[in-house]
């Protein structure tokens, strides 16, 4: 691996697949990537033995991607069923801040989990609803103050708009591969890290998908690409 890697794998299982598929992934990539990503399927498939097996393989970051939407109380409690296992969790904006992401923001400082918010998705039906509100959830996220943002790859004008406006937060970039977006795509229009699933976890050779991905991105950090 080259540098420090930018790269979030996204463990989006299938009905059928076995947990040792994604326990090995774990294993042989965790050396080679920022972290990774759990899915509602994953962990209705595994439950908790499975987050807490892939947690004994590998102490790089795990997130949580359950995209929380609800009133505070029933947004916390969900969290502190699996918050010994992961470092940050994904909520989505527009769920609002009274009595919602304030609450649940408060409750993961206490226990040192990131918050992660959504502010925009990499479907296209993102720009139907959500992307129209964008400033209204932009509005959410400065009060909330997460450690980072979801922003999609196949919109890479979304990216750059963010990080225009001088946010200090991490942003999160989803869409890569299948969804149509090229590696670096993120990384090139402000991203910190992609998110990656199924371009990395259905290749024949994982590992070298992951370096290939790696040295694009070193590139373009390092202003080559």
């Amino acid at each position: 691996m080259i540098g420090v890697s930018r790269i979030i794998v996204a463990l989006d299982s299938e009905r059928g697949d076995k947990l040792s598929l994604w326990l090995n992934l774990v294993d042989s990539l965790c050396g080679r990537v920022a972290g990774f990503k759990f899915g509602l399927p994953f962990l209705l498939q595994y439950g908790l033995d499975g987050l807490r097996a892939s947690r004994l393989l590998c102490d790089n970051m795990f997130i949580a991607d359950l995209k929380l939407a609800d009133i505070a109380p029933i947004m916390v409690n969900t969290v502190s069923l699996i918050s010994d296992y992961i470092d940050a969790i994904i909520a989505h904006g527009f769920t609002g801040f009274r009595g919602g992401l304030d609450r649940l923001k408060e409750y993961l400082d206490s226990i040192s989990v990131k918050l992660i918010v959504v502010a925009s998705m990499s479907h296209p039906g993102s720009m139907d609803v959500i992307d129209p509100s964008l400033d209204r959830i932009m509005d959410v996220i400065l009060k909330v103050n997460p450690w980072g943002l979801v922003a999609p790859a196949t919109r890479p004008e979304i990216i750059s708009m963010l990080r225009s406006r001088g946010l200090k937060y991490k942003i999160l970039s989803p869409g890569i591969g299948v969804q149509g977006a090229k590696p670096g795509d993120g990384l090139r229009s402000g991203a910190d890290y992609e998110i990656i699933g199924r371009f990395i976890t259905r290749a024949p050779n994982p590992i070298e998908v992951v370096d290939s991905i790696n040295l694009e991105h070193s590139m373009i950090l390092e202003g080559k690409n």
